[in-house]
């Protein structure tokens, strides 16, 4: 392992310890949000996947990032994705803060402006998870 990947992984443990102590205090874990596009063209894929970067970097809540990890890509090519070819999951601190990238963050809603006109279908689902 390289320093910076090293140094990388330890911050994010550390950051991960932080939030455990913290959520088990509340007694509450991230939300997981699992979000799947069908985007019939590959030019709209790219744009939409250069958007989620944009959005990476500029979501926040009350000046500060809110949404707690994120990752994005096309899906592989298999028949039991049915035809969804975009797959995001994303973690949130709270229901909150995932009801507030749903309906007031500017980032999300410039994600949507992208999304809306090239997508055919969209699937969205998210949980507490029990593990």
């Amino acid at each position: 392992m390289t320093r910076a990947a090293s140094t990388l992984f330890f911050h994010s443990l550390r950051h991960l310890r932080r939030f455990t102590s913290t959520s088990k205090i509340a007694n509450m874990a991230p939300i997981e949000r699992i979000t799947l596009f069908n985007v019939p063209k590959e030019e709209d894929r790219k744009r939409l996947l250069e958007q989620y970067k944009v959005l990476a970097k500029t979501a926040t809540k009350d000046g500060k990032p809110y949404i707690l990890a994120a990752a994005a890509g096309e899906s592989f090519d298999d028949p039991r994705n049915k035809g969804f070819n975009i797959s995001v999951k994303s973690t949130f601190a709270s229901l909150d803060d995932m009801k507030y990238y749903d309906t007031e963050c500017e980032a999300h809603k410039a994600l949507k402006a992208v999304a809306g006109p090239v997508k055919t279908d969209v699937l969205t689902t998210y949980y507490e998870s029990v593990l």
